[in-house]
C-alpha cells in the first residue's frame, strides 16, 4: 500500500407557552453559555471529538433546543432552513413507535406493511393533537433530565457542528448506486454526481455543454461557454420573498426550484405566515430569452427534487399550524396549486400521530401545463430516497418502553409517468445515517442502520466514555410488500454506520469508533445476507463512490490512535475485486484539513472515472481549497489540482469538452481539462434578468 502526505497551506404559539412554562425555571449550566459554546466550537474546529459525531451529538443538541422552546419548530411550522438529505436532530425525537400488533424485533407482520390514506381531515387534526401532547410530555421528561443534571453537555454540542452538517442536508445529505460517476454517458459534458442511475437530479450549477445555468443568490445566470472566452447572456430570478434552492436542465426546459414566504400582518407586524416549494419551468430553445411557461406551488419549504421519463417529481417538507383550529383546515392540511389537498390523497403512519407532511407533486416537463399527480405522506420528519420506480419516505423514531430503542419508518409511494400510489409501509429497528444506507435492487430494499438503546443521552460532565450508547448495526433486506426476508443483526458492536454503499449484489458499509471497518456483504441471496469481508484501518470514510472495476473510493477523515481527533482529509482506494477479501490499495491525506463537502452533499463531489478525475471542496484551518484529484493503480492519488477559496458559496467542479469549469458562488473559471491551466474567468450578475412574475 501506498501512502501519500499533503499539507496545504492556502406571532406566540400555545405550545410554545406550554414549552416555555415547563423550563423557564430550569437552571442552564455554566458549560451552556453562549460564551462557553463559541469557545468550545472554535476548539473542536481542527481537533474534534467524532465518537458522536453523527448520531449522538444531533440528538443532544436536540434536547438543548428542547430546552430554548426550539422543539416548537418542528410542530408549528417556523422553520428556519430545510435539509435534502434527511430531517434535522430535533426529527429524531419527534414520534414514537411503540404499537400493537409489532412482534419480535426487527418483524413485521403484513398488517403492518399497508399503507392507508387519510379517512378525513378530523383524523388528521387528531392525529396533531396526540403529537401535541406527547411533545409536551417529552419537554417535561427533558427538563427533568436537566435539572438533575443527567442530560447532555456541551462537549457533545461542541461536536453537533459536524453532525449539523452531515445530517444535511442533511444530509437530505450523500454519486449513484451502481454507477461509475457523474457524467453523462458517452457525452462531452459532466451532470450532477446522482443517487440513482437514470434519476435525475437538480443541483446549484448545470450545463448542457454549451452553456452553464449557475444558481447565484436569487438568480439563475446562464452563461455562454461555447468559446473560451465566457458570456452571460440571460439571467432570470424570483421575488424577494424567495430564495432559490436548485435547478434542473433538460432539452429546452429549464426548471427552477425555490421556497417562498408569504407574509401576514398582526398588530401592525409582518411576520412569516406560510412557506410554499414553487417550480418556475422555462422554454430555453433560445438561451439568451428564456420563456415562462408556468409555475406550480405546493405547501411547505422545498426539499429535493428527481426526474424520471420526462416527468419532475417535486418533494417539500410541510409543518401544520398547531395551534389552528380544526376548522381552519387550510392551516393544518397541506395544499397544492392553492387548493387543500383532499384527505384520500394523505398517506397515514402507522403510529397514530404526525408533525409534518412530505409533499410529493408531479408534472411534465415536455407540456408543464398542470400537476399530473400529488400525495402527501404524513408523519414525522425524515430523509428520502427515489429508486428507478418508488419513492421512499423514511423517519426515525423511538420505542415507548424503558430501552427508547431507536427505530426507522419507512413509507413506499410507487410512481410512474407523473402518478404517484401509495405502496406499503414498515419498520426496522435502527437509525439511517443518509441515503446511501437505503438502496433498492431487483425488486428488493436493503437497509442498514445503527441500533441504540437510550437516545444516546450522555451526562453534563462531558466524560463521553463514563456513558456511552449501546449501540449495534444491522443490515435488513425487504421485499416488495415491505416485508423482511433477511436480516444481519448485532454486527460491530458499540460503533457506528459512517458511510454505506449498494453495488449490485455486493454492499459495502462502514463504522467507526477507532479504526474504521470496512464490511462487505453478499446479497445475492435477498433471504440470507452474508457478512463475506471485513477491513479494518485507522480514520474512517464518509462518502464511498465506485471507482471503474474493482475499485471504491473512499473520502473521510484520518484519525489518530485513540480515535478522537482527525488529522487531515484521508482519500482511501479499496480493492473490491475479491469482495471477501477487501484491501486498502492506496492511502492519501490532506493535512490540516478538518472536513470537506462529500461528508453531507454527495452532489459536491465531481468524479469522472472514464476521464480518472475526481474532485471536491475540503475545509482547513488555513482556508478552502477545491482539489481535484486521479488514480493510478502503481503510483496512488495524484493532486492534479488544487485552487484556494476565499470565498463561501457553494463550489461545483464540472467539464464540457476539452475545459474544466470552477462555480464558487458568482464567479466561474475555466481551465483546460489535460492540464488545468487557467484560460478564464467571469464574474455573474452583470445583465438585467428576466423578472419575476
Amino acid at each position: 500500500m501506498e501512502d501519500n502526505k499533503r499539507t496545504n497551506t492556502g406571532g406566540n404559539d400555545p405550545m410554545e407557552d406550554k414549552l416555555r412554562e415547563l423550563t423557564e425555571d430550569t437552571q442552564e449550566p455554566a458549560s451552556l453559555e453562549p460564551e462557553q459554546i463559541e469557545k468550545m466550537l472554535l476548539k473542536k474546529k481542527k481537533e474534534k471529538t467524532v465518537k458522536y459525531r453523527r448520531k449522538y451529538a444531533g440528538i443532544a443538541a436536540a434536547a438543548c433546543l428542547c430546552l430554548a422552546v426550539g422543539v416548537t419548530a418542528a410542530i408549528t411550522g417556523q422553520r428556519g432552513d430545510d435539509s435534502s438529505s434527511g430531517a434535522g436532530a430535533g426529527a429524531e425525537i419527534a414520534s414514537e413507535a411503540g404499537n400493537a400488533g409489532e412482534t419480535a424485533e426487527g418483524e413485521t407482520t403484513e398488517s403492518e406493511t399497508k399503507i392507508a390514506s387519510a379517512a378525513d381531515y378530523d383524523q388528521i387534526y387528531d392525529y396533531i393533537q396526540a403529537e401535541l401532547k406527547y411533545q409536551e410530555k417529552q419537554a417535561k421528561k427533558q427538563a427533568r433530565m436537566y435539572s438533575d443534571g443527567t442530560a447532555s453537555g456541551v462537549e457533545e454540542i461542541a461536536s453537533a457542528d459536524s453532525a449539523v452538517m452531515d445530517s444535511g442536508a442533511a444530509q437530505n445529505a450523500a454519486a449513484y448506486s451502481g454507477a461509475d460517476g457523474g457524467s453523462t454517458p458517452g457525452g462531452g459534458y459532466s451532470d450532477t454526481n446522482v443517487r440513482e442511475e437514470s434519476v435525475g437530479e437538480a443541483d446549484v450549477v448545470k450545463t448542457d455543454g454549451s452553456r452553464l445555468y449557475v444558481m447565484s443568490g436569487n438568480r439563475v445566470e446562464i452563461v455562454d461557454i461555447a468559446s473560451e472566452e465566457m458570456e452571460e447572456i440571460a439571467a432570470v430570478t424570483v421575488d424577494p420573498d424567495s430564495y432559490i434552492r436548485e435547478l434542473y436542465v433538460e432539452g429546452s426546459r429549464m426548471a427552477v426550484f425555490y421556497t417562498q414566504s408569504k407574509y401576514t400582518q398582526e398588530d401592525g407586524i409582518e411576520v412569516r405566515s406560510r412557506e410554499f416549494a414553487c417550480t418556475d419551468v422555462y422554454d430555453i430553445s433560445d438561451p439568451s430569452a428564456p420563456v415562462k411557461l408556468n409555475t406550480f406551488s405546493q405547501s411547505g419549504a422545498y426539499n429535493t427534487m428527481r426526474v424520471k421519463d420526462g416527468y419532475a417529481y417535486v418533494i417539500s417538507s410541510f409543518y401544520p399550524d398547531t395551534a389552528s383550529p380544526r376548522s381552519d383546515v387550510g392551516a393544518y392540511v397541506p395544499s397544492v396549486q392553492g387548493g387543500t389537498l383532499e384527505a384520500d390523497r394523505i398517506l397515514m403512519p402507522e403510529q397514530e400521530m404526525g408533525s409534518e407532511y412530505t409533499v410529493i407533486t408531479a408534472f411534465s416537463l415536455a407540456d408543464p401545463q398542470e400537476q399530473t399527480d400529488s400525495k402527501a405522506v404524513f408523519g414525522s420528519a425524515g430523509l428520502c430516497y427515489v429508486s428507478g420506480e418508488n419513492i421512499y419516505v423514511t423517519e426515525t423514531c423511538y420505542d415507548t418502553d424503558d430501552t427508547g430503542m431507536s427505530r426507522t419508518a419507512v413509507r413506499k409511494v410507487a410512481y410512474h409517468d407523473g402518478q404517484l400510489e401509495g405502496a406499503a409501509q414498515a419498520k426496522v429497528d435502527g437509525m439511517l445515517n443518509d441515503s446511501f444506507s437505503i438502496d433498492e435492487y431487483n425488486g428488493y430494499l436493503r437497509l442498514v442502520t445503527t441500533i441504540t438503546s437510550d437516545n444516546g443521552v450522555m451526562p453534563i460532565s462531558g466524560d463521553s466514555s463514563a456513558a456511552e450508547p449501546d449501540s449495534s448495526n444491522a443490515l435488513y433486506v425487504l421485499d416488495g410488500e415491505l416485508q423482511i426476508t433477511g436480516e444481519i443483526r448485532d454486527l460491530a458492536p458499540g460503533e457506528t454506520v459512517y458511510s454505506a454503499r449498494f453495488m449490485g449484489d455486493t454492499g459495502y458499509f462502514v463504522t467507526f469508533r477507532q479504526v474504521d471497518p470496512l464490511f462487505s456483504v453478499d446479497l445475492s441471496d435477498p433471504a440470507s445476507p452474508q457478512i463475506i469481508g471485513e477491513l479494518k484501518i485507522p480514520g474512517f470514510s464518509e462518502y464511498l463512490h465506485p471507482y471503474g472495476e474493482g475499485l471504491l473510493l473512499g473520502i473521510g477523515m484520518d484519525v489518530d490512535e485513540e480515535g478522537v481527533t482527525t488529522e487531515g482529509v484521508k482519500l482511501s482506494m479499496f480493492d473490491i475485486s475479491d469482495p471477501g477479501n477487501v484491501t486498502e490499495a492506496s492511502v492519501y491525506v490532506m493535512e490540516d484539513m478538518y472536513g470537506t463537502d462529500a461528508a453531507y452533499d454527495y452532489k459536491a463531489v465531481f468524479a469522472d472515472v472514464e476521464k480518472n478525475l475526481f474532485g471536491f471542496r475540503a475545509y482547513g484551518g488555513n482556508g478552502d481549497v477545491y482539489a481535484v484529484f486521479s488514480y493510478d493503480a502503481s503510483e496512488g492519488f495524484r493532486e492534479v489540482f488544487s485552487r484556494e477559496l476565499t470565498y463561501g458559496g457553494d463550489a461545483r467542479g464540472l467539464y464540457a469538452g476539452e475545459r474544466f469549469y470552477l462555480v464558487v458562488g458568482n464567479t466561474v473559471e475555466s481551465y483546460t481539462l489535460s492540464g488545468f491551466e487557467k484560460i478564464d474567468d467571469i464574474v455573474l450578475g452583470s445583465i438585467e434578468p428576466l423578472a419575476a412574475d
